[in-house]
């Protein structure tokens, strides 16, 4: 039977306890098209092209290749189908080389040894022939969470996968990358391969697929093409409301200094100059001010120094008028800071605790939470996380007590960022707060900002997404090449402006 698509889901059925993650959900990939999954965090997106690669089995339905039933048991018969998959969480093992995770289970060998000559001979004419530059010698621990994802789609290439599953591809990419990525993607679409692409980012799915499937709640919703209908509709479809695209805000009222830090230093781990060179800047109470630049250019080691994570070279942390430079990490916390980290699973959580213990991590050792024998107060973190839950619309199969590694990406986001703001933190650090996120929970994050600034906090934004930059904080610093190169009020300026100084095409003379 001739059938215009290559991969056909048919009814497909996934649970897991307490919750139906794919509830008869039916999706066809046609050649050489780019197809968008579009959905809310935990609306079984993510679980659905699991079971395409063979990472889960459906208890219902069947998978369609080319018209006839195949059974995927494994990625490797995945593989095997030429189905490859980047995932949002990348799936690298962090003390081996780029070039040795690219090749990993693919290895040429003779007489039992790696030929690795011409591996690297291919990785390298890939990496040029698709602008996905990375350093084949350098250590995936070393390299930034963008470069880790190029990393990931070299090795689905190297592999001659046809069928191509992008998972939230662009949640760590810079502007500049994700507009490269974009164009790849088209690229691969031209040369015949086809494309799943699951992402948030509506502006994405607009400018690069052919169509768009939308789920929610773990049902299908509908599929629709791409130009024939909008953001806004399709939002609508993906939420079942309305969502408001544009940031609300009256304007600031800084207050004193809440954060200052002078003359900060920080060594690099990748080379041997410095990261962060010579930094001062000032955070008051009541703005935003958002801290902007492409990635790589020691926004990083300037939150690590920031918040305890690497020791500085030189230069002095104050905060709320108390010298914090050799604080440790607990001392920061309990002085009144806050930390939404960059690599949620790295500095995030403990994925194989439950929410609820997630949820009290760093307040665990309160009297509320532990009684004075030492003793865990448990009933008082389960109605804790019970109360987090509620707020921030923090969904998982068996709600508090569901292991952190068993949610969605999104909904690990929501957790990690409900904690930190019910802290009530004088300084919130802020770093990519809506990575991975839909619109409607980016929506809301933006709002909790706003929030802690009109109650009197200092919020430090750390954001590579160019329409956060511009819409949440009251300032824009611009690093480059660890230097602050610009300041910016976002009101009077534009992202072409914003994107000068950020390539480092321009600078001024900055006032922190």
């Amino acid at each position: 039977m001739d059938t215009p698509y290559i991969i056909e889901m048919l009814h497909i059925t996934k649970r897991f306890p307490g919750i139906i993650a794919n509830d008869d959900v039916t999706l066809q990939l046609k050649r050489g098209e780019i197809h968008a999954l579009l959905g809310e965090n935990g609306a079984g997106k993510s679980t659905l092209m699991s079971v395409l690669f063979g990472l889960y089995q459906a208890e219902e339905g069947e998978i369609h290749m080319n018209g006839k039933k195949v059974e995927i048991n494994d990625p490797n018969d995945a593989n095997a189908l030429g189905i490859g998959m980047v995932h949002q969480h990348f799936k690298l093992v962090e003390c081996f080389s780029v070039l040795d995770n690219i090749i990993l289970g693919v290895e040429s060998t003779k007489g039992g040894f790696l030929q690795k000559d011409e591996a690297r001979k291919k990785v390298m004419a890939l990496s040029e022939k698709y602008g996905l530059h990375v350093d084949p010698d350098a250590k995936i621990e070393d390299i930034t969470v963008g470069m880790q994802q190029r990393t990931e789609i070299l090795k689905m290439l190297y592999r001659e996968n046809d069928i191509l599953i992008f998972d939230e591809p662009t949640a760590v990419l810079t502007p500049q990358e994700i507009k490269e990525l974009m164009q790849i993607m088209k690229n691969l679409a031209a040369e015949g391969k086809s494309i799943l692409f699951i992402s948030h980012k509506l502006a994405e799915i607009m400018e690069v697929a052919d169509r768009c499937s939308v789920l929610r709640k773990g049902k299908y919703i509908g599929t629709v093409e791409t130009k024939n209908t909008t953001m806004e509709e399709l939002s609508a479809m993906m939420v079942g409301r309305n969502v408001n695209f544009h940031v609300d805000k009256k304007p600031s009222e800084p207050g004193k200094p809440v954060l200052e830090v002078k003359n900060m230093t920080v060594a690099s781990k990748v080379h041997k100059n410095n990261a962060v060179k010579n930094v001062s800047l000032t955070v008051r109470a009541g703005e935003i001010v958002c801290l902007a630049g492409i990635d790589g250019n020691g926004q990083t080691e300037f939150v690590y120094g920031l918040t305890g994570l690497e020791p500085l070279v030189s230069g002095t942390i104050t905060l709320c008028g108390e010298d914090i430079t050799k604080a440790k990490i607990r001392e920061r916390s309990l002085k009144g800071m806050s930390h939404i980290p960059e690599d949620r699973h790295k500095h995030g959580l403990v994925l194989d605790y439950s929410l609820e213990d997630n949820l009290v991590l760093q307040r665990y050792f309160e009297p509320e939470f532990t009684n004075k024998a030492g003793f865990l107060r448990r009933d008082n973190i389960r109605s804790y996380a019970d109360r987090l839950i509620e707020e921030y619309d923090i969904r998982s199969g068996q709600g508090p007590i569901t292991k952190a590694r068993a949610m969605s990406g999104g909904n690990q986001q929501k957790a990690i960022i409900a904690r930190e703001i019910d802290k009530k933190p004088e300084l919130l650090v802020a770093v990519q707060p809506t990575r991975g996120l839909d619109v409607g929970a980016i929506e809301g994050v933006h709002k909790s900002l706003i929030e802690q600034r009109d109650a009197g906090k200092a919020v430090l934004l750390v954001s590579l997404e160019l329409d956060e930059v511009m819409d949440v904080p009251d300032r824009i610093l611009v690093m480059y090449e660890g230097e602050i190169v610009g300041e910016l009020d976002p009101k009077a300026t534009t992202q072409e402006e914003l994107g000068l100084y950020m390539a480092g095409a321009k600078r001024d003379e900055v006032k922190a």
